[in-house]
């Protein structure tokens, strides 16, 4: 306790919230959307924000404090698209089931050491170029907001500039903190009335169907490892922080089967929010960032307590600032991989290859671009490494 306590810093808490003000904002109406289409009612979509709070929040925090390095845990947005997508041919109950079997499957496959074998395989080169492709539209979208409301983005722009050159370890917390006051000044923003009110758990007992095994639960392991884990892995490898996939994924694999049957349809290693975490605006001591991903795991943990009030506050933030946020935050990350990425001459056509296709962001049955851009520079690299044999 005494070395959690010498390690606390403030920028490393306002980290942890970025983190998880990202992974909140960006797909909470899509949790209301998929239990909705599911049939859940009112109590039951207020468990699915609980056990999705409780679950990432617990499982964040203890891993972040048990490896000392940032691990951030999230739901999967792909995974909520799933599962909107294939709503009419299942009952909210074989959901359930659905959910518990995925996280099983994912646990065997963390806890058996099958997927460090795979992730071990491929090159940090392409691993790097995925993710700065994966990142590069929330860079491009700051600018791209500048049509919405060009006063507000350059102003919060220029906070973000003016900080970093005067203190690199406080900039994010200063230009969070400015942007948010100056908000109602350049945008119609009034905060919303708030009825604080603890959400309470509704257990729904899991019925097992093969069609909905075989038709939601592998679809969504498969789109969860693909989407979530692969680059969430990357980004931790790419700051220099040991891996450890195993436990990570045997963890969050175990924690969404337990808290399925109360509405948790994922918990993973988050992806593009996680960079907040490990940069080194949230603590210039590679050592103490750990307190940005046990921090995050708090405030994921309040959401779950408050569900249904912290939600509703964090989707009142008008979008225009979330996007400008999360792109800024994000800079330091997509220009460390871009480097990362290409700084090996022989790999470079690979990295090309993977950064491009990961930027695209189109879908193969369901799978985003990150994982078929992995997949093509993988090609690419195993061809350019053969030996030519030539007659």
């Amino acid at each position: 306790m005494p070395k959690l306590l010498q390690d606390l810093s403030f920028p490393a808490i306002i980290a942890g919230f970025i983190t998880c003000m990202i992974g909140i904002s960006v797909s909470a109406v899509l949790v209301i959307e998929a239990a909705q289409s599911l049939g859940a009612n009112a109590a039951q979509i207020s468990s699915w924000l609980w056990a999705l709070g409780i679950g990432i929040g617990v499982s964040g925090l203890l891993l972040s404090w048990k490896y000392r390095y940032p691990i951030s845990t999230a739901w999967s947005t792909a995974g909520l698209a799933l599962i909107i997508a294939s709503a009419g041919h299942y009952s909210l109950a074989e959901a359930i089931g659905a959910f518990l079997i995925c996280g099983i499957l994912i646990a065997c496959l963390g806890f058996f050491g099958i997927f460090d074998r795979i992730f071990q395989f491929i090159p940090q080169s392409l691993t790097s170029a995925m993710l700065a492709g994966v990142l590069l539209k929330f860079g491009i979208s700051v600018f791209g907001s500048l049509q919405q409301s060009w006063s507000f983005v350059l102003t919060v722009l220029a906070i973000y500039l003016i900080s970093k050159k005067l203190s690199t370890r406080y900039s994010i917390v200063i230009t969070v903190l400015l942007a948010i006051a100056l908000c109602p000044f350049f945008i119609d923003f009034t905060l919303p009335h708030l009825d604080w009110s603890i959400a309470q758990p509704v257990w729904t007992t899991p019925e097992f169907s093969l069609q909905a095994i075989l038709g939601l639960a592998l679809p969504l392991m498969v789109i969860n490892l693909a989407s979530q884990y692969l680059p969430g892995l990357a980004v931790i490898k790419s700051y220099g922080y040991p891996p450890k996939v195993n436990p990570i994924l045997g963890w969050t694999g175990l924690t969404q089967a337990l808290l399925a049957p109360f509405g948790c349809f994922s918990v993973n290693l988050a992806a593009i929010s996680a960079a907040v975490s490990l940069d080194a605006q949230a603590h210039p001591d590679p050592a103490k960032r750990y307190i940005a991903g046990m921090s995050c795991g708090l405030f994921y943990i309040l959401m779950g307590f408050f569900a249904a009030t912290l939600t509703s506050l964090l989707m009142a933030f008008p979008g225009i600032l979330i996007t400008v946020l999360a792109g800024i935050a994000l800079f330091g990350t997509i220009g460390h991989n871009i480097a990362l990425a290409f700084q090996d001459s022989h790999d470079r056509e690979a990295a090309l290859m993977t950064f491009l296709f990961s930027t695209s962001n189109i879908q193969f049955f369901g799978i985003g671009s990150a994982f078929w851009g992995l997949l093509l520079g993988l090609m690419v690299y195993l061809l350019f490494r053969l030996k030519p044999q030539l007659a």
